[in-house]
């Protein structure tokens, strides 16, 4: 019988996937359960419309992304910190400050996870630091870190 994957069943399908499976295994465990329909012609139609919206929707966030990675590369981030001799920060600038400065001066809302800082920032200068805003899509910003006025 040929079925349609609602969820992800281990070692046989994943989701979206139209597989044939033996006609008991599919009436007495994928069936009862919801994990897959029966890939009639009109579920096979329903599924390909799902797709299609997927799809479109994929690539509006994906055009959204390469917009805003555009505008994110003209950014100059400012960081205030206080430092000791040889321009040496007390303390460090981690993507948490660089995810907070760019939300309160710029509103760009970026999660810290997303911001590729291989380690924090501990000395005054100025820095490119990788965001990734899509998975598809990489932007870098300016970072620059100054001394505070005491």
């Amino acid at each position: 019988m040929k079925v349609i994957f609602l969820k992800d069943v281990k070692g046989k399908g994943k989701k979206g996937d139209v597989k044939e499976v033996s006609d008991g295994y599919a009436r007495n465990f994928l069936l009862p359960k919801k994990y897959a329909v029966e890939a009639s012609a009109h579920n096979i139609k329903e599924l390909d419309e799902k797709n299609e919206s997927k799809k479109f929707k994929d690539k509006q966030e994906y055009d959204e992304a390469v917009l805003l990675g555009k505008q994110m590369e003209e950014i100059n981030v400012e960081i205030f910190s206080k430092a000791g001799e040889g321009g040496r920060l007390f303390g460090s600038i981690t993507s948490k400050d660089i995810a907070e400065q760019l939300k309160k001066k710029n509103n760009i809302e970026v999660d810290k996870r997303k911001i590729e800082l291989p380690e924090p920032i501990r000395t005054l200068g100025t820095y490119r630091v990788d965001i990734k805003i899509h998975p598809k899509v990489t932007t870098n910003i300016r970072v620059t870190v100054r001394e505070k006025d005491k």
